[in-house]
């Protein structure tokens, strides 16, 4: 131990670093993120469901009773509700000459 003083701190070393301007933060954390796989948020096109990655189906919303009515039908048949869309469709096409 030293003799004079018992307890010494050198705040030369203590030197307060410069914050980053928000512009700077967000560049960094951005780098950080792309690095790590993520990918940048951006908001929505469009309202609605997305269709499924993997088949391109659109799912179409219908009212309460109708989807009742269609969700019976595919019971009653026992089909999925997609082959009674695609026969509703077909009918659709060949009544307006599509």
């Amino acid at each position: 131990m030293s003799e004079g003083k018992p307890f010494q701190i050198s705040l030369g070393g203590l030197k307060s670093k410069p914050k980053d301007t928000p512009a700077a933060k967000m560049a960094r954390i951005e780098a950080v993120s792309e690095d790590l796989g993520f990918i940048a948020r951006e908001a929505p096109a469009k309202r609605g469901r997305k269709p499924s990655p993997r088949t391109g189906q659109v799912h179409a919303k219908v009212f309460p009773d109708v989807a009742a009515e269609i969700a019976e039908e595919a019971r009653r048949r026992g089909v999925q509700q997609g082959v009674l869309i695609e026969e509703a469709w077909a009918l659709y096409k060949d009544k307006s000459g599509i």
